[in-house]
């Protein structure tokens, strides 16, 4: 199964809400991204499915290392590429809504070019 960004959504979403809450369920899921229950659910049956996640007899979901290592990837890039336009003078909530689109289709390699500038160049002043 191929990830895509709505993919890559539910996998950060359940990896920040199990930082922030310490468990995830589905209907944690819907509320932080306004889905449908059904919606939420049929999406977790194919993660669940493809080895992304585990959900256990309660109904809290687990990320799989799999899972975890694209989550992980997915908010290391949403952070960055945020921080990076805010530095630039972007409004907060405008910088965090633009690097979530950004954050699915920028290559890894112009990433890491872009996120070593920041750190080596900006950071610095």
């Amino acid at each position: 199964m191929k990830i895509y960004e709505s993919g890559e959504n539910y996998l950060e979403t359940i990896y920040m809400l199990r930082r922030s809450r310490g468990y995830v369920r589905a209907v944690d899921i819907s509320n932080e991204l306004g889905y449908s229950k059904p919606t939420v659910s049929v999406a977790m049956k194919k993660f669940r499915e493809e080895g992304y996640i585990t959900v256990d007899g309660d109904g809290h979901i687990e990320l799989t290392d799999k899972g975890q290592e694209i989550a992980e990837k997915i908010f290391e890039r949403h952070n960055c590429l945020g921080e990076m336009l805010m530095h630039m003078g972007v409004d907060k909530e405008t910088a965090y809504e633009d690097a979530c689109r950004i954050e699915h289709y920028i290559s890894e390699k112009s990433f890491r070019c872009l996120q070593k500038y920041f750190q080596e160049t900006i950071k610095k002043q």
